[in-house]
């Protein structure tokens, strides 16, 4: 895993830097945002850790920047900022998370490996497996032009299978992203879970979506066996 580490204080960065790199991530640290937008925009990182107060160019435009090129890689914010309107516009300018400062390197480490398991993010307002359409902006899912009625957590379950489509997810990580929270090994409920939305997006067509990977987890592929 590579790691972008953009940040100008220098005992920050290096301790950032020997922490990650004794966890085995790959680190690259650079002190302005001029030269983090270079690097981001000339290597794949798996993650970018982003200060906002940064020399040359400050982090937010390094963050509107990088998303206008690149909305999968997952992006951390650090911050000294902690209103609700500040977070909110971190958000809406593309983070994926954000830790404010000061802050312990556990709790960092935490939100990295967070982040690493979840993977690139799909941020295009439609996502679509086959004949299934899911739209972000009007929260509506649809098969063969259908609406399917969801709940809340059968809506955000399906999300998460489409934004990781033919990738396999432990029941695990479909805890911790869409009930985000640990349920401390009682993981059946994503079986319940999995089994209602089975119902109705599969039920009644000839193709079947919604896969299960026996001793792994779920997925979600347009056709095809396994």
């Amino acid at each position: 895993m590579r790691i972008l580490l953009v940040e100008d204080e220098p005992k920050v960065s290096g301790f950032v830097e020997r922490g990650l790199a004794a966890e085995r991530y790959a680190v690259d640290v650079v002190a302005d945002g001029r030269e983090g937008l270079e690097m981001a925009e000339t290597y794949p990182y798996d993650l970018i850790i982003l200060d906002l107060m940064l020399p040359r160019m400050d982090g937010k435009e390094v963050l509107q920047r990088i998303r206008r090129n690149d909305t999968c890689v997952p992006i951390l914010v650090l911050t000294a900022r902690d209103t609700v309107e500040d977070k909110v516009l971190l958000f809406d300018s593309g983070a994926d998370d954000y830790l404010t400062k000061p802050f312990a390197f556990a709790e960092l480490l935490v939100r990295t490996k967070a982040l690493l398991r979840r993977g690139p993010v799909n941020r295009s307002s439609t996502l679509t497996v086959s004949d299934l359409e899911l739209d972000r902006l009007t929260q509506q899912v649809k098969r063969g032009g259908k609406r399917i009625e969801l709940t809340v957590k059968e809506y955000s379950l399906l999300e998460y299978l489409m934004q990781n489509v033919e990738r396999v997810l432990s029941r695990n990580m479909i805890i911790e992203h869409v009930w985000d929270q640990s349920f401390d090994g009682i993981t059946n409920i994503v079986d319940v879970y999995v089994r209602h939305l089975r119902a109705k997006v599969d039920d009644g067509h000839e193709i079947k979506l919604i896969r299960t990977v026996r001793g792994a987890g779920y997925m979600i592929r347009a056709g095809g066996e396994l």
